[in-house]
């Protein structure tokens, strides 16, 4: 591939990453609330919990759904003035949320928190900071994407003390404004425009032609990588959404429970910024395989182990092996498609990993109100797991059948 011998990477690039993750650690917090509240929202509309898993399954779809249209509107109005109205929908959303479910929390959540909330911070926090970086882009979306698992560390065990002293509803108030606080100072001086990407001759992407990808259609391709984020996610969301209370179905307390989210994303994080190093050696798509068979067995892990010393070794587990999964999806789309695309093709990539991620937490949560165990969910997140391990093969297929031009 061909570019300029110029980087436009600077410290001041690692800057605007690092406020970036801080930015998403903080707008991803509210929506671990719901998780970490499971068992004491379901109670309130006669324990099924597939209510309140909708709404944090709904946050995840919005943002998503959301993401495609900020995104653009990012790139006319400017990545700072969308982060700015995310956060303050993010707070609106959880006040909303707390007036109760069904229907405050589902809209809070999926309007609110996701469609503006998420939709305008995560999508183009991805674009905006990958046009600071053209070295270590993989090992910079890493960082950034960290923000939700670092938040998913870092909250629970707080949600969790907060939620037995003051209740939910009073955590959910509290944190919006405190996202507020922290993530508008942050957007108003650090999100100006990103530096121009200064390219020598049409760049060249991997295995592909003017019109083809791997050989194929440019479009075939980036369907196919839809495809296989939604069947990856829909398992990776189902420990995350739904640990705390199947914890508690083993006879764990809920602390235990959430301290055990906190090292499944604790590591998540950790190991996130090796997965961004090791994708910058060997592409987005590999890494994606890698991490994709990492995470099916961790779930078989989970389907076989229901001792507390064994569940803390498979969270971990699968914290160290899903966590490099969609900044390569992210970083394959930057390496296969023009730079020009990314406006549009990386939401839709998040759109489809986070309806993956919405379907995985909502069917957990259906599927446990009807069996009365997790069992047969997380059966099925193994399936879904193992189809995206076939597409992803076949297509680490072709990248090496198909070498990168001299």
């Amino acid at each position: 591939m061909l570019q300029s011998t110029t980087s436009i990477e600077t410290k001041a690039s690692w800057v605007v990453a690092f406020v970036a993750l801080v930015t998403l650690l903080m707008a991803s917090g509210g929506a671990w609330i719901t998780a970490v509240a499971l068992t004491e929202i379901a109670a309130e509309v006669g324990g099924v919990r597939s209510v309140p898993a909708l709404g944090s399954s709904l946050a995840w779809l919005g943002s998503g759904i959301g993401g495609i249209l900020m995104g653009t509107l990012a790139e006319r109005v400017g990545t700072r003035w969308t982060v700015l109205a995310g956060a303050f929908m993010i707070a609106l959303g959880l006040a909303i949320s707390t007036l109760g479910a069904p229907w405050p929390l589902w809209i809070g959540h999926g309007l609110f928190i996701g469609f503006i909330g998420l939709g305008g911070i995560n999508a183009p926090l991805y674009i905006y900071v990958s046009r600071w970086f053209d070295r270590r882009r993989g090992s910079a979306l890493a960082l950034i994407s960290s923000g939700s698992y670092l938040a998913g560390a870092l909250w629970p065990p707080i949600f969790e003390r907060a939620i037995a002293t003051v209740g939910w509803r009073e955590t959910m108030l509290f944190y919006g404004a405190a996202a507020v606080i922290v993530i508008v100072p942050l957007a108003l001086r650090y999100f100006g425009p990103a530096p121009e990407v200064v390219v020598a001759a049409p760049a060249q992407r991997k295995g592909s032609t003017a019109d083809h990808v791997l050989g194929w259609p440019p479009n075939v391709v980036f369907g196919a990588i839809c495809v296989a984020s939604v069947l990856c996610c829909i398992p990776m969301s189902m420990p995350q959404g739904h640990l705390v209370a199947f914890c508690s179905d083993l006879g764990f307390s809920r602390s235990v429970g959430a301290l055990m989210l906190s090292v499944l994303l604790g590591t998540a994080f950790l190991s996130r910024q090796a997965w961004g190093a090791i994708s910058d050696r060997i592409g987005g798509l590999s890494t994606v395989l890698i991490g994709s068979v990492w995470q099916t067995a961790s779930m078989i892990g989970l389907l076989l182990t229901q001792s507390e010393a064994g569940l803390f070794t498979v969270s971990a587990a699968f914290g160290l092996g899903f966590s490099g999964i969609i900044p390569a999806y992210v970083l394959s789309l930057r390496e296969l498609f023009p730079a020009s695309e990314a406006s549009w093709r990386i939401p839709t990539l998040l759109l489809f990993s986070g309806g993956g991620m919405a379907a995985g937490g909502w069917l957990a949560g259906l599927l446990y109100d009807h069996f009365g165990y997790y069992a047969p969910a997380f059966s099925v997140g193994i399936g879904t797991n193992l189809l995206n391990v076939v597409i992803i093969a076949a297509l680490v297929l072709r990248v090496r059948m198909r070498p990168v031009p001299a």
